[in-house]
């Protein structure tokens, strides 16, 4: 009898201490090993500190949990608690992200960061109110045109079999509105694609066409830039509220302060990216940029309205172009 009041005792004791241990399950495509990989795992790290071990953030890279569609799907049942996805996955919470890569429509990597600042609070009550919170948000890299052949002009590349993201009919429109064939495939099946020939073109940025070494088959990168990709880390609401109040502000501030180091970084990553592929065999194309930069904004009629809300797609550009003018007039 004593022992069963003893044990009892010490059960209770327990349960307050085992109820504020979480274990975080986020899945990514970053392969392992990449240097999206390695920051996922600092920020595992420093979050396991700053928790006094407490919130442990398990890591799934290289697309071991499907692709980012599926990520999303597996957040929505309980398979996963978080995600780092870019727009492609987010559109299947969210689809006003999407805004943010529209072909050409910023003319680098800082005028973007600006808008998206701007456009944050926004984005991350539309999340909100899908049951989410938004970690951090960045950029992912320029979108560069990786081809199996050599396309200088949007004309020569009219039929090319581009990889296009399952799950999103309205880039498909997008695709064919810029003269291409679009393969509606999930990401985990590309690179199979592209050994077979059912794909001959996908658009990504360097860093990820090295890591996940689509260069080996698409080993002509078109010298545009396509797009800015955006990502962000998300985590289900109800999992993040499971950590105790007083430590979530802790591990949002972890969160965004990395998502700035990569934002510092990004540009110089693609650009050694670039680099060690024409090392490997990569061949950069001179391209006509005035026909390509026209071929691209073809695809915004498309864009907005049914890939992008319209009314998204319209604040978008007015921030964009207050940036603009902000910048112009400090000159």
């Amino acid at each position: 009898m004593k022992r069963t009041i003893l044990a009892t005792i010490l059960l209770a004791l327990a349960a307050p201490a085992a109820a504020q241990e979480v274990t975080i399950k986020l899945g990514t495509l970053a392969p392992a090993g990449s240097n999206w990989h390695e920051i996922l795992k600092d920020l595992a790290e420093k979050w396991q500190q700053a928790s006094g071990g407490k919130v442990k953030l398990r890591i799934y890279p290289g697309g071991t949990q499907g692709n980012e569609g599926e990520m999303v799907r597996k957040m929505a049942v309980g398979q996963l608690q978080a995600a780092a996805v870019t727009s492609v996955g987010l559109h299947d919470i969210i689809p006003e992200p999407n805004g943010l890569i529209v072909p050409l429509m910023f003319d680098g990597e800082a005028e973007l960061l600006a808008v998206l600042e701007r456009m944050r609070g926004k984005l991350d009550a539309l999340l909100d109110k899908r049951g989410y919170v938004g970690l951090q948000w960045g950029i992912v890299g320029q979108v560069k045109l990786f081809c199996t052949k050599p396309y200088r002009t949007p004309a020569e590349a009219k039929g090319a079999k581009v990889f296009a993201w399952e799950g999103d009919p309205g880039s498909v429109e997008a695709w064919k509105l810029a003269g291409f064939s679009p393969v509606v495939l999930s990401s985990t099946d590309l690179l199979p694609a592209l050994q077979t020939g059912m794909v001959n073109c996908v658009a990504t940025v360097p860093l990820y066409a090295l890591t996940a070494r689509i260069f080996e088959k698409a080993s002509s990168m078109m010298d545009v830039n396509w797009g800015i990709l955006v990502g962000a880390t998300v985590v289900k609401r109800d999992a993040w509220e499971k950590i105790p109040a007083e430590v979530r502000p802790k591990l949002a501030a972890i969160a965004r302060d990395l998502g700035k180091k990569v934002d510092a970084e990004v540009d110089r990553l693609n650009a050694d990216a670039i680099a060690e592929m024409k090392k490997q065999g990569l061949t950069v194309v001179p391209v006509d940029q005035a026909a390509w930069k026209a071929t691209a904004e073809s695809t915004w009629s498309v864009l907005r309205g049914k890939v992008v809300p319209a009314e998204f797609f319209d604040e978008v550009r007015r921030e964009r172009d207050a940036v603009r003018a902000s910048k112009a007039g400090k000159k």
